[in-house]
């Protein structure tokens, strides 16, 4: 039994050595009901501290992997069966991720044994999270969503790189220089919103001019811009943008698409000057969020939203984990017409 120890990683010895035993019986190398060295034999081969060793076999008992024996030590546990194990790892938490990931854990099998970590869109914790839990997971279901800065997605696909292409899963966007047969479900953003404006052009052909907000919350707005862009040019309608917006300016026949999350204070402050000039909703004046969330049915009656498809996404990459066949696949993409337009 080989096991390999870095004593120079990040990561703790003990984690280290509990990743080794489970890669070994998980792969075979270790057969049902084989004693492991003693903690004292593994101790001094591996030159740990005992103590160490004893906290490893531990948490493999805690876990299900083996069983221990007064005066023989521990060995591998004939009931163990090996249970499917996927890291997610997300940027943070919103309700539309949350509607992707209960997609997701619905897709998959029972037993199947799921952690979520969140990144937070800070490129140091996302490679401290993913070198700490390399060779402990089946799957890796990523959401490499990061500033756009060249050095920090340099510094992102080195670390992707780090995970086989065979466990990996990218949601939301594709990383187009990591090459290999890894999965995604993606947006591809200036085209999405190209077409899912165009599923509505004729609604919003009836307003004069196209104000789109976008502060510094939205990562792709650069992409997306240039699709709403591409919409407006193609039909002649008059568009410009705004970082933000002076409410005294919100003027009939003109349409808003704020690019933020759905329930940031640009768009809230719209709505409430729309109900203070007492413009009619849909009808005097347009407004479109981005990405769908289960309250944009109830907001004024119903808000009109360009999104990605989440539940569909979550799905999809559900049945990639469950069935192992990864594929690369542009996720559903529309223009959910409401009231608000």
């Amino acid at each position: 039994m080989d096991f390999k120890i870095d004593t120079k990683s990040s990561v703790p010895v003990y984690k280290q050595l509990i990743q080794a035993v489970q890669k070994a019986i998980d792969n075979g190398e270790i057969s049902d009901q084989e004693f492991l060295p003693s903690m004292n034999v593994l101790s001094e081969t591996l030159d740990i501290s005992k103590e160490t060793v004893k906290k490893a076999y531990s948490i493999l008992r805690e876990q299900g992997y083996l069983e221990s024996s007064h005066g023989k030590g521990f060995y591998v546990n004939k009931r163990y069966k090996h249970k499917l194990k996927v890291l997610v790892l997300f940027d943070m938490l919103s309700t539309y991720k949350l509607v992707l990931y209960r997609s997701f854990v619905e897709t998959l099998d029972k037993g199947t044994e799921i952690s979520i970590l969140f990144h937070n869109q800070d490129i140091k914790i996302f490679r401290k999270q993913i070198e700490e839990n390399l060779n402990t997971f089946d799957y890796y279901v990523v959401s490499p969503n990061f500033n756009m800065d060249g050095g920090i997605q340099k510094e992102v696909l080195q670390i992707l790189k780090k995970i086989p292409n065979r466990k990996l899963i990218l949601l939301d966007r594709l990383v187009s220089p990591l090459q290999g047969n890894f999965g995604a479900v993606y947006q591809d953003f200036e085209q999405d919103v190209y077409e899912g404006l165009s599923q509505g052009q004729k609604l919003i052909k009836k307003y004069k001019k196209i104000n789109i907000l976008s502060t510094s919350g939205s990562l792709y707005a650069e992409f997306i811009i240039k699709g709403i862009k591409k919409f407006c040019n193609e039909h002649r309608i008059e568009h410009k943008q705004f970082k933000s917006i002076d409410t005294n300016e919100i003027n009939k026949e003109e349409v808003y698409i704020i690019l933020n999350s759905q329930h940031d204070k640009e768009l809230f402050d719209i709505l409430r000057t729309t109900k203070e000039k007492k413009l009619k909703l849909g009808k005097e004046i347009g407004v479109i969020s981005y990405n769908e969330s289960p309250i944009n049915e109830f907001i004024l009656n119903g808000l009109t939203v360009l999104s990605t498809d989440f539940k569909e996404m979550g799905r999809i990459a559900g049945e990639m984990v469950k069935t192992g066949a990864l594929s690369k696949v542009r996720n559903k993409f529309s223009l959910i017409i409401r009231k608000s337009l």
